[in-house]
């Protein structure tokens, strides 16, 4: 059966699949899939015994817990200082040594700079395993290795922002102009000559972007993996925590708001100058 047309400017029409009839099917289409996500929703709570109806029942215990909060102990913030430095300077120490070992390895994952295949496939797989590993258990890991400490977190955020900063900067560095390139290598350049004269002057502004970004990364989640016993002022929230001391847990969460929002803001705008 032909499809017929009014005119070019209007859609074409289908006597065997009239607009009501798609219509109609549509609504059926959009019923068995919210119907299908409504039957795994109660499967998967069935399964795990945890609804929302949980939380419903455990809100005035949120409520409880949240007026505890207040008023802070803004007197504890002075014994945070010390705490919040440490965060930040585990931040940069990890932010610095990723930003360094992840030139070799992205130019290693580039497929326009590795010498050969099997160089590009090893170090794209490492890259993969690298960040399939959450900074958390990493953590984790290097607690049970080197004890409790700051040594511990540095650890793990240096493998963690490695991941992120060497997949971003070798899907960079693929992307980038080949004529430059091209002529090093038509005049004699050797491959050291390629990287110095023409990839590295065309990813140095997305370099330093992504390494400020991942440095923000780093602030929160050293935050996170003082939980666990990897140094930082995550260390006294969780054991602000613990003894139940919410009046410090809250000033120390205002504080770590505040240093995250200022740190986002200077790295945004030097960013912004810089592409």
């Amino acid at each position: 059966m032909t499809k017929t047309t009014a005119n070019p400017g209007q859609e074409s029409f289908d006597p065997s699949n009239p607009p009501g009839l798609r219509t109609q099917q549509a609504k059926w289409k959009l019923t068995f899939v919210f119907a299908a996500v409504v039957l795994v929703y109660m499967f998967t709570s069935w399964q795990t015994n945890s609804s929302l109806i949980d939380l419903w029942f455990g809100m005035p215990d949120v409520w409880r817990m949240v007026g505890e909060l207040f008023p802070p102990n803004w007197g504890y913030a002075t014994e945070t200082w010390g705490r919040l430095s440490e965060t930040i300077q585990m931040a940069i120490i990890a932010t610095t040594v990723a930003g360094i070992l992840c030139i070799p390895i992205s130019l290693m994952a580039s497929s326009n700079i590795a010498p050969n295949k099997w160089v590009y496939n090893i170090t794209k797989q490492i890259m993969n395993i690298l960040r399939t590993i959450p900074d958390l258990l990493l953590a984790v890991i290097f607690v049970g290795i080197f004890g409790i400490g700051a040594f511990s977190g540095i650890i793990a955020l240096i493998i963690f922002s490695l991941g992120i900063l060497a997949k971003l900067l070798a899907e960079t560095i693929e992307a980038i102009d080949k004529n430059p390139l091209e002529a090093i290598r038509a005049s004699g350049g050797n491959t050291l000559q390629v990287i110095v004269y023409g990839v590295i002057p065309q990813i140095l502004p997305q370099y330093t972007s992504f390494t400020l970004y991942v440095f923000e990364i780093n602030v929160r989640a050293s935050l996170v993996l003082g939980f666990v016993g990897a140094g930082g002022i995550g260390q006294l929230l969780q054991r602000s925590i613990s003894f139940f001391q919410y009046g410090r847990a809250m000033i120390i969460i205002i504080i770590i708001f505040v240093a995250v929002v200022i740190i986002e803001y200077i790295s945004g705008k030097i960013r912004e100058e810089i592409l």
